[in-house]
């Protein structure tokens, strides 16, 4: 008669199955975490994106229409102005808060895998969201120096 053999007990963290669980729920929830921090950075881009938009449209509309209205090409590209530079402020708050957190986060990650509490160091890389955020803040610094040379 063939032995059955059963498969070798899984190796759990520290030995113990509830601290494997509790291992597998911290992993979750630094991903979470992470997503979160994320859908935040979209949101400021999005905001952003807005103020800069809505900076440069004013900006040209207003200098088109100097012909019509004199003086108030001058006025309407420094609101231009105004609004896109405070797009790329907040945008720039927002990339940095992001950075900022990402890293905290990433370093928590680790001492907690140093512990041997998780199970696998993660290296975070960066998102399309944050990608997209520098993008734009590249694009809001081309638009504030092209108002910037029409402007003096």
């Amino acid at each position: 008669m063939a032995s059955v053999q059963e498969p070798p007990p899984p190796e759990f963290i520290c030995g113990d199955a509830a601290t494997e669980l509790s291992s597998n729920r911290t992993s979750l929830s630094f991903e979470r975490t992470r997503m979160s921090s994320d859908r935040t950075l979209m949101s400021t881009v999005r905001t952003s994106l807005s103020l800069i938009s809505f900076g440069f449209t004013i900006s040209e509309v207003f200098s088109h229409t100097s012909a019509l209205f004199p003086g108030a090409g001058w006025s309407g590209r420094r609101l231009g102005l105004a609004l896109l530079v405070l797009g790329v402020l907040l945008l720039v708050m927002g990339i940095a808060s992001h950075r900022l957190f990402d890293r905290a986060l990433g370093e928590r990650r680790d001492r907690l895998h140093e512990l041997q509490l998780l199970r696998r160091a993660v290296h975070y890389h960066a998102t399309p969201t944050y990608v997209t955020a520098v993008s734009l803040l590249a694009i809001g610094l081309l638009a504030i120096a092209s108002i910037a040379f029409k402007l003096f």
